[in-house]
């Protein structure tokens, strides 16, 4: 079941998208407001949403929302509207539960994910700690750099992740040069990010701007994507990572509109270059979005808060993922994630990572009751969480969450 947290995130203001089920509901598509979960398929049913031009009949009882993410923003705009009035009346009787009682899916059936290089403090953190060279790849500043990842291991919050095994070179072999084991990893990490979810699809060959993408986006959620720096480090040249971030990535359950963000807009980096046509976004004041990240690690039966960053201190927007990832001529398919790269800021206490926090795992970071880390270790948990704008803003993303469960 699922925790009451977070209730102030989900306000009026908010209206989510995610799926559920419960003894009582069979797995339907869903809304949260406040503690309670309304059940779309219901509403549906009954007669709520039976003037809304363009909407398919029984859209809202499926597994997942990727056919009302496809639908046309006027469409999904509406519906919300009309939640956000019904929502203040008495609805419909065996439509909600509490937020307790319900287990909550993924929101989406992913085709692919794709994650990004976005953060221009992650890349100089992470270059310094690992190259003792903070200079950006080559490409950094002409477009946003990407790998492709597995979709079929993207899964829900709540999820535990299973160590993954991998080739490691064992630095501590008294041999010059150092042989590739094969076993567990010893350096796992997290990474803090954002998913951009696909909506509206992108056709083959025929590409989008930046300026217009946002009719391609449904909305976004929390990412955690696991990481195992040391398979990492092995398979990283020259080809990039495979089985370092193949074994699982995390995502929220709740997926928020740019609708609910649109009282979030903040701006974006100011640039020295000219970008390719396509690149080029939205007018720079509003460009980005103020959305405050934390992540926590409970460790022991402790918590402790290992960062704080904000989503507008990116170099490049979710727009600008989704017009360079099309810009190939390649497709975007409804319910592809986007992923953001990790979220950091410029100095401790910001950075998104444990590669950073401990200067490429020389430097131990210390918890709650004298615990200290250099990577996770089996049982940890990490919790990670999002709020655009201030607290009492209502409009959040509520939790990310997963346990390191050891190697099979």
């Amino acid at each position: 079941m699922t925790s009451p947290k977070y209730r102030s995130h989900f306000s009026l203001a908010n209206i989510p998208f995610g799926v559920a089920s419960s003894p009582k509901h069979t797995i339907q598509c869903a809304t949260r407001l406040d503690n309670t979960v309304v059940f779309l398929g219901i509403l549906q049913q009954a007669g709520t949403f039976e003037d809304v031009r363009g909407l398919p009949s029984d859209v809202f009882n499926r597994p997942t929302l990727n056919e009302f993410a496809a639908l046309d923003k006027p469409i999904q705009r509406e519906v919300r509207a009309r939640l956000q009035l019904l929502l203040t009346d008495d609805l419909p009787p065996g439509s909600t539960e509490d937020i307790s009682s319900v287990i909550l899916h993924m929101p989406v059936s992913v085709g692919g994910f794709t994650d990004f290089s976005c953060s221009l403090h992650h890349v100089r953190n992470a270059g310094r700690a690992i190259l003792n060279d903070e200079t950006p790849p080559p490409g950094f500043f002409n477009f946003p750099i990407a790998y492709n990842g597995r979709a079929s291991t993207v899964v829900v919050s709540g999820t535990p992740i299973v160590r993954p095994k991998g080739h490691i070179i064992d630095r501590t072999a008294p041999t010059e040069k150092k042989p590739i084991v094969f076993g567990p990893s010893k350096a796992m990490d997290y990474e803090l990010e954002v998913g951009v979810i696909v909506g509206k699809p992108v056709p083959r060959e025929k590409g989008v701007a930046a300026r217009d993408a946002d009719e391609h986006i449904f909305g976004m959620v929390i990412l955690n994507d696991w990481s195992a720096r040391d398979i990492q480090g092995c398979e990283m040249v020259p080809l990039g990572p495979l089985n370092s971030k193949s074994f699982g990535t995390s995502i929220s359950p709740w997926i928020v509109t740019l609708d609910a963000l649109q009282s979030f807009k903040a701006p974006g980096p100011t640039r020295d270059i000219v970008l390719a046509n396509h690149l080029e976004d939205i007018t720079i004041v509003e460009a980005s979005y103020d959305i405050s990240l934390k992540v926590d690690l409970m460790a022991n039966e402790n918590t402790t808060t290992l960062s704080r960053s904000n989503f507008r201190d990116l170099h490049w927007s979710g727009r600008q993922m989704v017009a360079h990832a099309a810009s190939s001529g390649s497709d975007m398919r409804t319910g592809d994630i986007l992923g953001t790269g990790t979220v950091s800021g410029s100095e401790q206490g910001s950075y998104g990572c444990l590669l950073e926090m401990t200067n490429g795992g020389k430097e131990p970071v210390v918890l709650e009751k004298g615990l200290k880390r250099v990577f996770l270790e089996d049982g940890d948990v990490v919790q990670m969480t999002a709020l655009a704008g201030k607290d009492g803003s209502g409009v959040g993303f509520g939790e990310c969450v997963g346990q390191l469960l050891p190697a099979l």
